[in-house]
């Protein structure tokens, strides 16, 4: 099993960015059939999540949600001042694992993979790996 690098370029500090068009690409080149796709972010102020992506609103609705659950202007701890981020990224997680299905990802009608950016600008990365079916 090798692990495949897709390259990520935010432009604001938070940012939901759709990475479902390069992780199927990646998936079509390394000719991967049956199984499941994991992609993990290596970064503690970045997270990945799947939802919906044909309205973008929805994307903005979670960054706003997330703002009013995790306030800046709490007493934070964290010297470097970004706890806020670090909270976020910590409640979407840094992985998703989607199915593989004859060469495509299997998601639902309107799922999209998304990279969360937190605490950016920044140029950015995650990882996949494909595991076959047995």
């Amino acid at each position: 099993m090798s692990t495949i690098t897709i390259n990520i370029k935010t432009s604001s500090h938070e940012q939901f960015v759709e990475i479902t068009e390069q992780v199927q690409r990646a998936i079509t080149q390394i000719g991967a059939v049956d199984g499941v796709c994991t992609i993990f972010s290596p970064h503690t102020t970045a997270g990945l999540t799947i939802n919906e992506h044909a309205d973008p609103a929805v994307a903005r609705d979670i960054i706003s949600f997330l703002d009013d659950a995790v306030p800046v202007d709490r007493a934070w701890t964290h010297a470097e001042g970004n706890s806020p981020a670090h909270m976020k990224a910590s409640l979407l997680g840094s992985s998703v694992a989607v199915i593989v299905e004859r060469g495509r990802l299997h998601l639902g009608t309107w799922q999209g993979i998304f990279f969360c950016e937190f605490d950016g600008p920044r140029a950015r990365r995650v990882w996949m790996t494909f595991t076959p079916s047995s």
